[in-house]
């Protein structure tokens, strides 16, 4: 089988996985997710954060946004570029923020009104991205959902300047003994689960 036709049968499989998980199985593994988060130091130390809000079965982070509000840290969600192919801005988030979904079905920031525009933050600007995974293994590779959105985003962390923290989030039934690897994949500082936390 190539490889491309390997990885898109794999991603199949894993989100079909943490599709079948129960809502309180969903629950636990968040509770379990965000407390270890809590205690990382790149978490506790961030001012500025990027999460994203669960769809499709991936695990859920935002019980954090609470958190991180009552430490005083901008909270930031990805936003589809409407003008720059597989690209994502970062907007702030707050509860009154205006949402609408995106061509995928997913909530986002509402940019069409002004203030929240003006509110976009370059990703270079970020301390710290949560990002979701489809498939990691204990070397600290990941699988993402094929679109390439975060790789072209933070393809410039691998050169010389500012870059935020990268930190895979998943299900730990997400947890595959070797993944395929691709050129483009950009390294995360680390994946943490339910159950684990890698440090590449």
């Amino acid at each position: 089988m190539p490889e491309a036709a390997r990885r898109q049968a794999l991603r199949r499989t894993l989100r079909r996985r943490r599709r079948r998980l129960s809502a309180s199985e969903q629950r636990q593994a968040s509770q379990a997710l965000c407390r270890r988060l809590r205690l990382m130091p790149e978490v506790r130390h961030a001012h500025r954060v990027a999460l994203y809000l669960p769809n499709d079965g991936e695990i859920d982070v935002t019980p954090l946004i609470a958190w991180f509000r009552r430490r005083n840290v901008r909270v930031y969600l990805p936003v589809l570029q409407p003008l720059t192919h597989n690209r994502l801005w970062f907007v702030r988030y707050q509860p009154a923020t205006p949402m609408k979904r995106n061509r995928f079905g997913i909530a986002e920031p509402d940019t069409r009104h002004g203030a929240h525009r003006a509110r976009r933050l370059p990703a270079w600007a970020l301390d710290l991205v949560l990002l979701p995974l489809v498939g990691f293994d204990a070397r600290g590779q990941r699988m993402g959902m094929g679109g390439g959105f975060y790789d072209r985003t933070f393809a410039f962390t691998q050169r010389l300047g500012p870059r935020p923290r990268l930190i895979g989030v998943a299900h730990e039934i997400q947890h595959v003994r070797e993944l395929p690897t691709a050129s483009w994949d950009v390294p995360l500082n680390a994946i943490v689960s339910d159950a684990r936390l890698i440090r590449p």
